[in-house]
């Protein structure tokens, strides 16, 4: 750039003040590369804009240039560049955000915030033109910015990257953080083993989530113990090791000893250790607990809470023993005539629980009275949307839990009936070896209950 016509470079002169460097890999065309057609340069302006929801529909990279450092972005520089004017990203989505607000009944002003922080994500991408991280969009939270809505609206245009780790990821990152390095990362190859499947040998298909979860928790105390002990691998452990692990455990023996195999299994499939310890041993007997009574004072205060919620909740367990996955998932047309439809099973609702049933949809209605989510129970993350609430919901900071609320049901039914095992089966949904279980306290003498029954309003 610096040489003159008909004078040779001067390099110690050019470069006097220092030198031009360029890294490796960047996108640049030297003078002999092929030219780019119109269509190329400029793919979204030769398109039919009759099949684009928003009209014209933004270049997205199918590769991006990796980050040479992080860089906390000015939040005041973001925020006034976002109230300037729409931008590529605002103006593709735009009829999404329309169709979802009249599909799920969102306020104006949920729709104006979803559409602020798409104009919020425009500024945060690493490139004009990139698709957007789920991780990414998770940062609105400091803008005040939507998250969950702005999230369905991106996955509906093709425009999200989803990279957030699942629940099962963070739970096993949770339960694995402090491990020896070599023993997390055999962990995480077993991991990514029961998630994924294995299409070499030895083949494996896909576990389920709450497999794994389980498998997790009956092994976590045992190698937490182990690193404690020293070890660094688990290609240090013995038969000895696992033989007195197994014999210290108690209420998860069971459950330890499958995850136990499955883990050592997968690490000898994957030549991660020499020999496989748990090879020949027999699967522990799966433990038998005793279900317990609740005290009635206790489901009585929670059957009166002032949360609507939480006292439909509790009165479809205490009366109707359902459980936590079925409240959540029951939807606003499986009651009708004051009677719940469960599958083939059809539940005449008691007098208490039409009662909080009313209570519960006047809330709704006058909190969400826009919400289209077919759901009987929302919250506020779920009303904007079709999806069904947590399991936790509304249990979390409760002293009850539906499990032990309902076990403790069934136990009233066992006992006021006698023992009559088929009724127990066609009135909870019970197969006979779970109706069992319940049956076998009959005998007990600290379970025999005076006063056991259904608390009142």
């Amino acid at each position: 750039m610096l040489q003159e016509p008909g004078r040779g470079l001067d390099l110690p002169g050019a470069t006097k003040d220092g030198h031009q460097l360029f890294f490796a890999n960047m996108s640049f065309h030297r003078s002999g590369a092929p030219k780019l057609s119109p269509e190329q340069r400029a793919p979204w302006k030769l398109r039919d804009k009759k099949n684009l929801p928003g009209g014209t529909e933004p270049d997205t990279d199918t590769s991006m240039q990796t980050a040479l450092f992080d860089m906390t972005p000015d939040q005041k520089a973001v925020a006034a560049r976002a109230r300037l004017e729409d931008n590529d990203l605002t103006r593709y989505c735009a009829a999404i955000v329309r169709e979802h607000a009249m599909r799920v009944g969102w306020s104006k002003r949920q729709r104006n915030d979803v559409t602020r922080s798409l104009r919020l994500l425009q500024g945060l991408r690493p490139s004009p033109t990139a698709k957007v991280r789920a991780t990414d969009v998770l940062e609105l939270r400091q803008y005040s910015g939507n998250v969950l809505s702005t999230i369905d609206v991106l996955a509906a245009a093709g425009m999200l990257i989803e990279d957030r780790p699942t629940q099962i990821e963070r739970y096993f990152a949770a339960k694995t953080s402090t491990l020896p390095p070599v023993m997390k990362d055999q962990l995480e190859i077993w991991l990514q083993v029961l998630v994924n499947g294995a299409h070499q040998a030895p083949r494996q298909i896909p576990r389920d989530p709450k497999t794994i979860r389980v498998h997790i928790l009956g092994i976590e105390p045992i190698i937490h113990a182990w690193a404690a002990a020293g070890l660094q691998s688990f290609a240090e452990v013995t038969r000895a090791d696992i033989t007195a692990a197994l014999d210290e455990t108690k209420a998860r023996r069971h459950i330890a000893g499958n995850g136990l195999k499955s883990l050592f299994t997968t690490l000898k499939g994957r030549r991660l250790i020499f020999a496989n310890p748990t090879r020949g041993m027999k699967a522990s007997p799966k433990g038998s607990t005793i279900p317990l009574a609740l005290d009635a004072a206790v489901i009585r205060e929670e059957l009166n809470s002032p949360n609507p919620a939480v006292a439909l909740a509790v009165s479809l367990v205490a009366f109707h023993a359902l459980t936590g996955a079925q409240i959540s998932e029951m939807r606003l047309t499986d009651i009708s005539d004051g009677h719940l439809i469960l599958g083939d099973r059809d539940i005449p609702l008691a007098g208490p629980v039409r009662t909080r049933l009313t209570a519960w949809l006047d809330h709704r209605n006058r909190t969400w009275p826009g919400t289209a989510n077919p759901h009987l129970l929302v919250n506020r993350r779920t009303a904007p949307r079709l999806l069904p609430t947590s399991r936790q919901f509304p249990w979390s900071g409760l002293t009850l839990r539906p499990r032990v609320l309902r076990e403790d049901r069934i136990l009233h039914e066992i006992h006021a009936t006698g023992g009559d095992i088929r009724r127990i089966c066609d009135l909870f949904g019970l197969s006979v070896e779970g109706a069992t279980r319940y049956l076998n306290t009959l005998e007990h003498p600290d379970l025999t209950r005076q006063d056991a029954q259904v608390p009142g309003t």
